[in-house]
């Protein structure tokens, strides 16, 4: 049996960091796994930000009830869940998510948690299990899953590399050159096309 793995941010949703670096006007966390490969470095950068501008997890949260899903994410998703079972493996958080997952249908959805204190600042955050898409790709093979993969960063890579195939989606330039060797797609239309016949 087949089940298709699918990053979220990037592919599915815009960039959350990227949506609130604009809405607050701080450049600097704009910074994504498309920069920074290490997930906990990155995490703690954010959150030094975050606490020196004095922004609280709400702050975060109203920009993302502002964000919708990039052009043609539900109905790629629709297609691709009436053809097989899929997973949103991301590295958001919960409190993070939920708005997005109802403009996308609500999708299953293995994700992280942050740490927040009494007066709503973000202290820090609990990944669900170290490199948790790689990890959860293997577990699902484990019990007899053959995997398919598509995302856009560097924390991508393992899951897309360790599945039956997988695909770069909406990718950067460099992540695409360091990787040749993986089918590289900008629209919803190919990736499904890709998908279908991996299938």
């Amino acid at each position: 049996m087949k089940l298709v793995c699918l990053d979220m941010e990037g592919v599915l949703v815009p960039e959350i960091w990227i949506a609130f670096a604009e809405a607050s006007g701080i450049p600097e966390l704009r910074k994504t796994t498309r920069d920074e490969p290490d997930y906990d470095k990155l995490m703690r950068y954010r959150i030094d930000i975050l606490r020196s501008h004095g922004l609280d997890l709400a702050a975060i949260q109203a920009t993302i009830a502002t964000i919708d899903p990039l052009p043609g994410a539900k109905a790629f998703l629709d297609a691709l869940r009436a053809k097989t079972q899929v997973i949103i493996l991301s590295d958001t958080f919960t409190q993070f998510a939920g708005p997005l997952m109802e403009k996308l249908g609500r999708p299953t959805l293995f994700c992280n948690e942050l740490l927040v204190d009494e007066h709503g600042m973000i202290t820090g955050h609990k990944m669900r299990v170290q490199q948790s898409k790689l990890t959860t790709v293997k577990a699902l093979q484990s019990i007899g899953f053959e995997t398919i993969a598509a995302g856009d960063s560097f924390n991508d890579l393992g899951m897309i590399r360790a599945g039956k195939v997988g695909f770069l989606f909406k990718s950067t330039p460099a992540i695409k050159a360091a990787n040749p060797d993986i089918p590289a797609f900008e629209e919803f239309d190919d990736l499904l096309a890709a998908i279908e016949q991996a299938l």
